[in-house]
């Protein structure tokens, strides 16, 4: 797990710091640290809460084993979506310089960050089917889950995620990255959307359990 754990902050490191074409970029340094001691918290987290997960999560072989084409498709596209808000925020903030953000929105960027971090690990915290893919998960007595934030939401991990993308561009300084990271979320509800037409079809309960929690993604309103 260590070794996952550094190659993938390494990986995160490359993604931030090549784009902008240096290395001496203190908003690059100090986003990289955020995150690097946040995926700790989380899995110090995860290992007293749900250690299991942890396992599920690494493995990569879990996408070929009962997950939907369509989640595939998906993740093929996002992926590159998704790490584009990273090469634009190196690109515009200190390569090229096409925007002009203030420092000041680092503070919105971190204000952000924590509530809906905290959310995306709470979510991983009681739900021991929270992994990369969506699939009904039948080896592992698949099940509905309704507790935590769960109580709110049907897909709070989502809108945990939400916060990261949002506050990327934030806390790198770059006003273009805003267009990945908005891409982003919309190709994330879409993939609630699909996620939850799935888990009614094909999950026992989940049916009854959308009958007690009505909203997918905002307590209230959606």
């Amino acid at each position: 797990m260590s070794i996952a754990f550094i190659a993938g902050i390494g990986f995160f490191a490359v993604i931030i710091f090549w784009p902008a074409g240096t290395i001496d970029w203190l908003d690059g340094w100090l986003y990289l640290g955020i995150v690097t001691a946040y995926q700790f918290i989380t899995v110090v987290y995860l290992t007293q809460v749900n250690p299991e997960l942890i396992e599920y999560r690494l493995k990569f072989i879990d996408i070929s084993k009962g997950t939907k084409r369509w989640d595939k498709i998906w993740l093929v596209l996002f992926t590159p979506l998704f790490l584009a808000i990273y090469v634009i925020a190196g690109f515009d903030a200190v390569r090229f310089d096409w925007s002009n953000m203030s420092p000041l929105f680092w503070f919105p960027g971190l204000v952000l960050f924590i509530p809906t971090a905290v959310l995306f690990s709470w979510s991983m915290g009681v739900n021991p089917f929270f992994e990369k893919t969506v699939r009904i998960q039948t080896e592992r007595g698949h099940r509905v889950i309704d507790t935590g934030p769960y109580r709110f939401v049907r897909h709070p991990g989502y809108v945990g995620f939400f916060g990261w993308c949002l506050s990327a561009p934030l806390f790198l300084g770059s006003w273009w990255a805003f267009i990945p990271a908005v891409l982003s979320i919309i190709a994330l509800v879409i993939r609630t959307a699909l996620e939850d037409r799935t888990l009614r079809n094909e999950l026992a309960g989940y049916e009854a359990y959308t009958n007690r929690v009505h909203c997918r993604l905002i307590p209230g309103v959606w």
